[in-house]
């Protein structure tokens, strides 16, 4: 995949996002790749003077127009009155023509292009339509397999299932579904960062054990391990949680795969704290989300760590 640009697209107008890319682009201004942002000029422009954040802005109208080592943007409508307001549903339209002119510029030169954007509202935004901007990417692209991975060089986890509720997460998980993600996940590893890598499975219930009469450790996951095994994939497990993210098994591992959302990314963000960023593969292009919301607790404060920002950049520019 040879990717020129880096796509931004702000996300919620209300949120730390502007006061993190302010921190890292007053500073940091060469790239390997040409960096557009997708959003509204004015609104940035005011946030990033009341935040004491200065770096030139070169506004574009086409990804064509682009210049290297600049922070190119191309405007996006927004009406409003606060420079820093709360989070309500009136920002939906323009936080979906953000996304929508993102996704346009993408399918206009496919494998160009990787977007990393800035954190949305679940509540306001997605409204329980969808579970997370992941789900949300792949409707919009039409892709099925959409696999979350919450990455760092050292260790990386990924769950099988994403946003669903702890009550739905047994009957959400079957062979084919851990099968898919996995291929996908390794695929990924192999093409993009050029590594192979040992993956580790975690179990579903304590210390992989149930006394009900089904067991999703026998019936599900430890045969499908077996058959990527024999597949060629490194792979291990299944593993106990209360006692995996120890130093001398995750020494071991590249990539940890749990069965649902707060299994592995609790112990993640416990071990790295803001230093990994989310990726979604099985979209038709890279995208990257700093691991952090819209934190609104903060916003304008200007206490924010950019740092999941940062790594995200390193990245994407050097990918």
């Amino acid at each position: 995949m040879n990717t020129n640009y880096i796509l931004i697209v702000l996300g919620e107008p209300y949120s730390i996002f502007s006061e993190v890319i302010g921190k890292y682009f007053s500073k940091k201004q060469k790239f390997k790749k040409k960096i557009i942002i997708i959003g509204n000029e004015n609104l940035l422009t005011k946030q990033l003077k009341k935040l004491k954040y200065n770096f030139p802005i070169n506004k574009i109208l086409s990804y064509k127009d682009a210049k290297k080592n600049k922070i190119n943007l191309i405007d996006i409508k927004f009406k409003h009155n606060k420079i820093f307001d709360k989070i309500s549903s009136k920002s939906n339209e323009y936080i979906t023509n953000c996304f929508k002119k993102s996704l346009q510029i993408i399918n206009s030169n496919k494998g160009k292009f990787i977007l990393i954007n800035g954190p949305v509202s679940k509540k306001t935004f997605l409204k329980k339509k969808y579970s997370g901007i992941t789900e949300y990417l792949s409707e919009k692209t039409y892709s099925r397999n959409e696999v979350m991975l919450i990455y760092n060089h050292k260790l990386s986890v990924s769950p099988i299932t994403t946003h669903v509720p702890i009550k739905k997460v047994a009957g959400s998980i079957n062979k084919q579904k851990i099968r898919s993600n996995v291929v996908a996940l390794s695929d990924f590893y192999k093409t993009i960062l050029k590594k192979q890598i040992r993956i580790a499975v975690l179990g579903l219930n304590p210390h992989c054990e149930t006394t009900d009469k089904f067991s999703e450790e026998e019936k599900i996951i430890y045969p499908t391990i077996k058959y990527l095994k024999n597949a060629g994939i490194k792979i291990f497990g299944p593993f106990s949680t209360d006692t995996f993210f120890i130093k001398k098994n995750i020494d071991k591992y590249d990539l940890v795969i749990g069965m649902y959302h707060d299994q592995v990314l609790t112990p993640m963000k416990t071990i790295f704290n803001f230093n990994a960023i989310n990726i979604t593969v099985g979209l038709p292009f890279i995208r990257i989300s700093p691991d952090h919301g819209p934190n609104t607790e903060m916003m304008g404060k200007n206490l924010s760590d950019p740092s999941s920002f940062i790594y995200a950049m390193n990245f994407a520019d050097n990918i």
